[in-house]
Formats: structure tokens, C-alpha cells, sequence
């Protein structure tokens, strides 16, 4: 696939990680439609602080273009929730094919560990190291950031936001409960959860066809 793909994520009662792939050939396109969302004098689109009309209107917009978005779920202490959803979403972009994967960054200490995991499953899935071009922005560096962050809000909140939303979902990855494993991994530090070791999709939620 010739993709890039672009992950924000959102913390509830679960922890999501949401991946937003864009064809290469969509990028520009799909960029100059979130730079038009943008309110007089705003540098990004930042769901959160959205009204509930603007959110509307920004998913409206989403629905329009052909975007796939995964979307990745456990329960569990935060960082360590996060590195095993990154473990099988780094999994993941790997077996499609894509080119490039841009995450939000959280700060150099967090980018750091971010980096680490991606390095550590692509020696464990013995991928060259080349083989995935991965760096960390800001939000307002790429419109396309907007999108995960849009999408992963809107399936937190889950009811009528999820439904908006569904069309753009192709696959839900639950990894579960992970308190367990961060208990483990907490007195054992080498024991990490593999990636590809999450129960894999739930069903596709209805109207995806």
C-alpha cells in the first residue's frame, strides 16, 4: 500500500491509539481540506476544544475522502497500555505495506519511548531497519495529524459520535485487559507482550458494509 499514516490518540476508560491511512496521491488534497476547517487565526484543528457543531461538520468532511483508520484499544496503566498498542500497530503498517508512519508528539522524553518500541518490533519482526520511515510532529505541522485526533476523540465518546465516525473505521483492535502484563513486565523488564499477540479485529461496527 502505498500509504502513509498518521496516529494520535485519546484516554478514557480505555486507552485508544487511532491510525489514519492516506494514499500518497491523497495527501495534498486531504491536507488542503483540513487547512480549510481551520477558524480565522487557528493553527491546527483540535477536536477537543471543538463545538459540537464544528465536530460535526469536520467529520462530515472526513467521510467524503478515502480514508481507512484503524483504531487500537486496551485497559491498563497508561504508558504501558500504549507501547503494546504501538507494538501491534507498528505490526500492522509493516504487513500493509506503507511508507511512512507520522505520530503526534507528546515531548522528547515520551518520543523517546515511543521510538524505542518501533525500534524493538521491527528487530523482533526482523524487518530491515529502513523498512519503516517513522518521525514525530506537532500538531499544526500536519493537517493530517487532525485526523486521528478526530476520529480517536469521536469513538472515545462513543454513542452517536462513534456512529459518525464508523464509516471511516475498518478494523477495531482490542488488546484487553493489560494490567496483568504491565505487572509482569514491571518485575520482569524484558518480558514484553509480542506484537501481534492481541486477540486481533472485532467485528466491523454496522454501516461499514
Amino acid at each position: 500500500m502505498s500509504a502513509h499514516v498518521f496516529v494520535d490518540e485519546s484516554h478514557r476508560s480505555s486507552y485508544l491509539v487511532v491510525a489514519a491511512y492516506i494514499p500518497i496521491r491523497q495527501l495534498v488534497p486531504i491536507r488542503a481540506v483540513m487547512r480549510g476547517l481551520c477558524l480565522s487565526g487557528e493553527r491546527r484543528v483540535h477536536f477537543q476544544a471543538e463545538s459540537d457543531n464544528r465536530r460535526r461538520k469536520i467529520v462530515a468532511r472526513l467521510v467524503e475522502h478515502p480514508l481507512r483508520v484503524r483504531v487500537y484499544t486496551g485497559r491498563g496503566p497508561k504508558d504501558a497500555t500504549r507501547a503494546v498498542l504501538l507494538r501491534e500497530l507498528v505490526a500492522e503498517v509493516l504487513d500493509a505495506g506503507a511508507q511512512r508512519l507520522v505520530i503526534e508528539s507528546r515531548g522528547l522524553a515520551r518520543d523517546r519511548d515511543d521510538r524505542r518500541e518501533i525500534v524493538g518490533t521491527l528487530q523482533r519482526l526482523r524487518a530491515p531497519i529502513d523498512a519503516l520511515a517513522y518521525e514525530h510532529f506537532q500538531p499544526h505541522e500536519d493537517p493530517a495529524l487532525w485526523i486521528p485526533d478526530a476520529v480517536a476523540w469521536c469513538f472515545g465518546a462513543g454513542g452517536d459520535w462513534r456512529r459518525r465516525v464508523e464509516p471511516l473505521v475498518e478494523k477495531v483492535i482490542d488488546c484487553g485487559d493489560l494490567h496483568r502484563t504491565s505487572t509482569r513486565t514491571a518485575r520482569n523488564p524484558g518480558a514484553r507482550r509480542p506484537a501481534g499477540s492481541c486477540p486481533g479485529s472485532l467485528p466491523r461496527p454496522s454501516g461499514l458494509g
